[in-house]
């Protein structure tokens, strides 16, 4: 199960609307999400579309700073419900590789921390560019696992927990370097990328928001680590906090492209 994309069968689905909002309120998921917006060229009374939307918080900041028409999608129901409580009422229940939209129906489109948990990403990507008349924008924003680097003592250990992370917990975990060529084998123009390291050495935000903890220990439940291995990540992690050496970083890529 990969949990953004099963939200609705979590045990404790509203849990998930409580993640998202302490992620909203991190400055630098702030700083970039305002930079996805500038990215998408928005002008008042167009029309765009988030595609993964959560309890739609950027999409909320869109509509109320540039006077926009914007619809959301998430394959959730809570998430629905979340964003329909903000006053997001054009909310679509849908599947991401498949969007309930004619071509073209939109002056823009995007989708943040989405496209790593999409069973096809490349069809997802696609349906973005349906969707978007010419001339519009798209713009993808994923951190890509492959750029994790975590300061603990063992460092074989913390690469083989960050790995997991990379390769297991997520579906796409290291695709984010390659939605520039997706975007190209789609034929769009005007393509960039623009990287933004999340840097944390706040132990308490990178467990309580990120739950890198907690990873070692869903890696032996899932087999992929020693359940003494595990324990020892969580001592070598508790060590490097009381020595203030804990750093964890991990890059996010910002695409975005013209559709042709």
């Amino acid at each position: 199960m990969h949990g953004f994309t099963d939200v609705d069968r979590q045990s404790d689905p509203d849990s998930w609307v409580g993640v998202l909002d302490r992620l909203a309120d991190e400055p630098f998921y702030q700083a970039y999400q305002h930079r996805v917006r500038e990215l998408l060229h928005l002008a008042p009374g167009r029309r765009y579309v988030e595609v993964g939307a959560g309890t739609g918080a950027s999409a909320v900041h869109l509509r109320d700073e540039h006077d926009a028409d914007v619809v959301t999608v998430d394959r959730a129901v809570t998430m629905a419900a979340a964003m329909q409580a903000r006053g997001l009422t054009r909310c679509a229940v849908a599947d991401a590789h498949r969007l309930p939209f004619l071509d073209d129906s939109f002056d823009g489109a995007w989708s943040d921390r989405t496209v790593q948990h999409l069973a096809d990403p490349h069809a997802a990507i696609g349906e973005l560019v349906r969707v978007v008349r010419p001339g519009g924008r798209i713009v993808l924003a994923d951190p890509d696992y492959d750029t994790q680097v975590l300061d603990i003592a063992d460092q074989d250990l913390a690469r083989r927990v960050l790995r997991f992370r990379a390769d297991v917990l997520l579906r796409n975990g290291t695709l984010a370097h390659q939605h520039a060529g997706i975007l190209a084998t789609l034929g769009l123009a005007d393509i960039t990328v623009e990287p933004r390291t999340l840097l944390v050495r706040d132990p308490a935000a990178a467990d309580n928001v990120l739950g890198l903890r907690s990873w070692a220990a869903t890696a032996a439940q899932r087999g992929v680590l020693e359940p003494a291995e595990a324990r020892a990540f969580e001592d070598r992690f508790d060590e490097a906090v009381e020595a203030g050496r804990f750093t964890y970083a991990v890059t996010f890529f910002l695409t975005a492209a013209t559709v042709t």
